[in-house]
C-alpha cells in the first residue's frame, strides 16, 4: 500500500508508533519533528536502495564501467544510500508514478539527522534532502527517436523539485522549481549517486524493439556476410548470450574511422602502446576494439538497424540510439557529468562519442 501524510507531532522526545510509517527530522539534540503517514489504498509503494533488508523491493549496487556482474562491484565503496528512494504508483489509470527521496527502513522510519538539509515549508510542513540526493531527468519529447535531454533536478523527501545543489552533498538546497513535478515519465533517468536507473512505462515498452527483434537484426547483418578486408574471412556477431567472450569471427573496428575488420595483427607496431593501431584501409591511427551488439532492448529509442557503435567500448545499436545517449550528461561523482554507453557505463570518447560502422561485403 502507498502512504499519505496526515499530521506533524513536535517535541523533545517525539516517539513514533512502530506500526506506523514516519519521517523524523532532527533539528537539534533537543528537538525532533516527526511526520506520520497513514496507508493509502489507492496506491502502491516500491522502495529502491542498497540494503538487502525486506523493505527494499529493488536492491541496487554501484555501477562499475565495463563490469559484467554484481561480483565486480563488491569491492567498491558504495555511495548509494541503503534506503535511497521510494516510488508511489497509483492503482488506477493512468497509473501515475511519483518519486520521493529516501526510503523507510525496517522500523518503518526515515531519519534525517542534524547534518541533513531540511526546512519548514511556507505551509508549515517539513521537507528535506538526503545526503547524496536523488536526481531525476525527464527527456523532452518522451523516450522516442525524437528525444532530447532534459534538465537534471533534485527530488526532496516530500517529492518537491529543486535545481541541483552546488555539489552533490552540499548543505544548501537548490531553488524550488514549482512548474515541474516528481511524476515519472517514459525515459526518466533516476540517479542514486553510484547508479543511474532508466524508468520505462508499459506503454513506452510496447513501442520498443523486443529481444526477438534485436536477434533478427543480428541474423540479418550476419546473413549479409560482411568480410574482413585483410583476411577476407567472413565476420559474424556472436549470439547475444555470449556477451563476454570474444569469438574468432567477431567483428572489430577502428574507432577513428569506423572500418570493420576481423581480428588481425596488421599495423600493430611495437612503438605504439598496444592500444592504437593503423587502419589498413585509410591509414588513420586509433583504438581497435571488438564490436558487441547492445542486447538490452529497453535502451533503444527506435527499432533501426545496428549501424553505429559507441566509442570506446564498441557496443553496437541503431544510429538514433547512439545519438540520443551521446547527448545525455550522466552524473558522475559529486559534481561532474559525462555521457556514457548505456550498455556498459563506459564514459564516451571522441568528438561525438559514437561512430558509423563501415562494413565490406563479400567479394563474390
Amino acid at each position: 500500500m502507498g502512504l499519505s501524510q496526515t499530521a506533524i507531532e513536535e517535541g523533545e522526545k517525539a516517539i513514533s508508533n512502530k506500526d506506523q510509517h514516519s519521517i523524523s527530522y532532527t533539528l537539534s539534540r533537543a528537538q525532533t519533528v516527526v511526520v506520520e503517514y497513514t496507508h493509502d489504498s489507492n496506491t502502491d509503494m516500491f522502495q529502491i536502495g542498497r540494503s538487502t533488508e525486506s523493505p527494499i523491493d529493488f536492491v541496487v549496487t554501484d555501477t562499475v564501467p565495463g563490469s559484467q556482474s554484481n561480483s565486480d562491484t563488491q569491492s567498491v565503496q558504495s555511495t548509494i544510500s541503503r534506503f535511497a528512494c521510494r516510488i508511489i504508483c497509483e492503482r488506477n489509470p493512468p497509473y501515475t508514478a511519483r518519486i520521493y527521496a529516501a526510503g523507510f527502513d525496517s522500523s518503518k522510519n526515515i531519519f534525517l539527522g542534524e547534518k541533513a538539509a531540511k526546512w519548514k515549508t511556507s505551509d508549515g510542513q517539513m521537507d528535506g534532502l538526503t545526503t547524496n540526493g536523488v536526481l531525476v531527468m525527464h527527456p523532452r519529447n518522451g523516450f522516442t527517436e525524437d528525444s532530447k535531454p532534459g534538465i537534471w533536478r533534485e527530488i526532496s523527501v516530500c517529492g518537491n523539485v529543486f535545481s541541483l545543489r552546488e555539489t552533490r552533498s552540499a548543505q544548501q538546497r537548490g531553488k524550488m522549481v514549482e512548474i515541474e513535478t516528481n511524476q515519472l515519465q517514459d525515459g526518466s533517468l533516476i540517479d542514486l549517486c553510484g547508479a543511474t536507473l532508466l524508468w520505462r512505462t508499459a506503454e513506452g515498452l510496447s513501442h520498443t524493439p523486443t529481444v526477438k527483434h534485436l536477434e533478427a537484426l543480428r541474423q540479418e547483418i550476419n546473413a549479409a556476410r560482411p568480410q574482413c578486408p585483410v583476411g577476407f574471412n567472413t565476420l559474424a556477431f556472436p549470439s547475444m548470450k555470449r556477451k563476454d567472450v570474444v569469438d574468432e569471427k567477431q567483428p572489430w573496428v577502428y574507432l577513428n574511422c569506423g572500418h570493420v575488420h576481423g581480428y588481425h595483427n596488421w599495423g600493430n607496431k611495437e612503438e605504439r602502446d598496444g592500444k592504437d593501431r593503423e587502419c589498413p584501409m585509410c591509414r588513420s591511427v586509433g583504438p581497435y576494439v571488438p564490436l558487441w551488439l547492445g542486447c538490452e532492448a529497453g535502451f533503444y529509442v527506435d527499432a533501426g538497424p545496428p549501424t553505429h557503435a559507441f566509442s570506446p567500448c564498441g557496443h553496437v545499436c541503431s544510429e538514433k540510439t547512439t545519438a540520443y545517449w551521446s547527448q545525455i550528461p550522466l552524473p558522475h561523482g559529486t559534481h561532474t557529468f559525462h555521457a556514457a554507453c548505456p550498455f556498459c557505463a563506459h564514459q564516451l570518447a571522441g568528438e561525438q562519442g559514437y561512430i558509423r560502422l563501415i562494413f565490406q561485403g563479400p567479394l563474390d
